[in-house]
């Protein structure tokens, strides 16, 4: 274990606990595909096998993510905003659509869905670290640097949330906090705001799935209504994601009913990656999705620890947006299970059954581990020039050579 981990630079407890969350999500997916793997007549093994697949491709992309330099990134974001932008309007206008949503563009010879939205998290955060790095001095300029950064935050906004609302607010909220970090004005991040407020009334008013969003927001204020006088469920068929996760967690108790034993597995539409959560807590029981909780908090305060550490702004800013893009979707994900929020499509980073999710996600993890990375060898660096300076003359050794 030593050798293994004496090759992997960076925070090892971001390790740690990327590993832990990869066990467990491979426990939890093999749990929960039953019915899937049922209604197309295939094995649980080959679910298990192709996402035990994923989770390696995820763990080879984070170490070869986390081996390149940092300050790299900031030159790949230029490219990758020039690649997500159009690629977001070619998957609305011929992406593959799913439940009125266009969210996945299909690879061809290979025949496997992307979906875009991922590389749009990853593109955005990143140039948006760049942005703020590099006009720090001139963050309140109108036109050098507000325009720019509101201009992209607003587009790749729309353009996700057109067919993805939940991960386009969830992108939305990180890039108000990185500008938060940023030092930009309240009145500009006031404007950032109100202008995704009226993009967002647009695209729930207008969009092609205003319909679902209405419902949703609806069936979760709305939980009951009077019928003569008597409270009967409200819009039970629109509720019954929610219903059931909550019947899998209140029947999970404390301990849990033990791995494989989920009831509503069964039941739950998508338990292997929206309501993964609440088949935790069925399984493993509320000190499990607690232990889960904490996994996830634990990972945020390593990031916080190496955004407070880093030397550079750029290194900084890039840490605390992709740290708090994965802890923000992962508290999504959990509050959804346990009804305190409107039924999203999230799926719970490194944990839920995925493709694009789960790699998108090892190589933001591997970009923070690169920070931390160039944090350690720059420590490393200062400790040997001090021990240098601090030797005394009489202890060193002077090597004579003959020519």
């Amino acid at each position: 274990m030593e050798q293994i981990f004496s090759k992997l630079k960076g925070d090892k407890w971001i390790w740690i606990i990327v590993i832990i969350l990869s066990g467990w999500s491979l426990l939890a997916v093999y749990s929960s595909v039953g019915t899937l793997a049922y209604k197309e007549g295939k094995g649980t093994e080959m679910y298990l096998i192709k996402h035990f697949a994923i989770i390696a491709i995820g763990l080879v992309l984070m170490y070869l993510s986390h081996k390149l330099d940092y300050r790299w990134y900031a030159g790949i974001s230029k490219i990758l905003m020039a690649i997500t932008i159009p690629l977001l309007l070619y998957t609305l206008i011929f992406g593959s659509s799913v439940n009125e949503a266009s969210r996945w563009v299909t690879i061809p010879v290979i025949n496997q869905t992307f979906q875009t939205s991922d590389l749009a998290k990853l593109a955005l955060i990143t140039f948006l670290a760049r942005m703020l790095s590099r006009k720090a001095y001139e963050i309140k300029d109108l036109k050098k640097s507000f325009i720019p950064i509101m201009g992209t935050v607003c587009a790749v906004f729309v353009l996700i949330a057109w067919a993805n609302l939940s991960t386009a607010l969830m992108l939305f909220g990180t890039s108000v906090l990185l500008l938060l970090i940023g030092r930009v004005s309240a009145k500009q991040i006031g404007l950032v705001c109100l202008g995704g407020g009226v993009l967002l009334t647009m695209v729930i008013l207008l969009g092609p799935r205003r319909a679902t969003y209405l419902s949703r927001i609806e069936g979760f204020f709305k939980t009951e209504q009077t019928n003569n006088g008597v409270s009967v469920p409200f819009q039970e068929d629109k509720n019954f994601q929610a219903n059931n996760a909550k019947i899998a967690i209140a029947t999970g108790g404390l301990f849990g009913k033990g791995p494989g034993n989920s009831i509503q597995r069964n039941v739950l539409p998508h338990p292997y990656s929206d309501f993964i959560f609440a088949i935790i807590i069925e399984e493993y029981g509320t000190i499990g999705g607690v232990i889960l909780l904490m996994l996830y908090l634990s990972l945020m305060y390593r990031v916080i620890r190496i955004v407070t550490l880093s030397p550079r702004a750029f290194g900084a800013f890039l840490a605390a947006g992709l740290g708090f893009s994965l802890t923000i979707q992962a508290l999504a994900n959990m509050a959804v299970a346990v009804g305190l929020g409107p039924v999203t499509g999230v799926p719970l980073p490194l944990v839920s059954m995925g493709g694009t999710s789960i790699l998108f996600t090892s190589i933001a993890l591997g970009i923070i581990l690169s920070v931390s990375r160039s944090i350690e060898e720059l420590k490393n660096k200062e400790e040997l020039q001090e021990g240098t300076i601090a030797e005394p003359k009489s202890s060193r050794k002077v090597v004579v050579g003959t020519v």
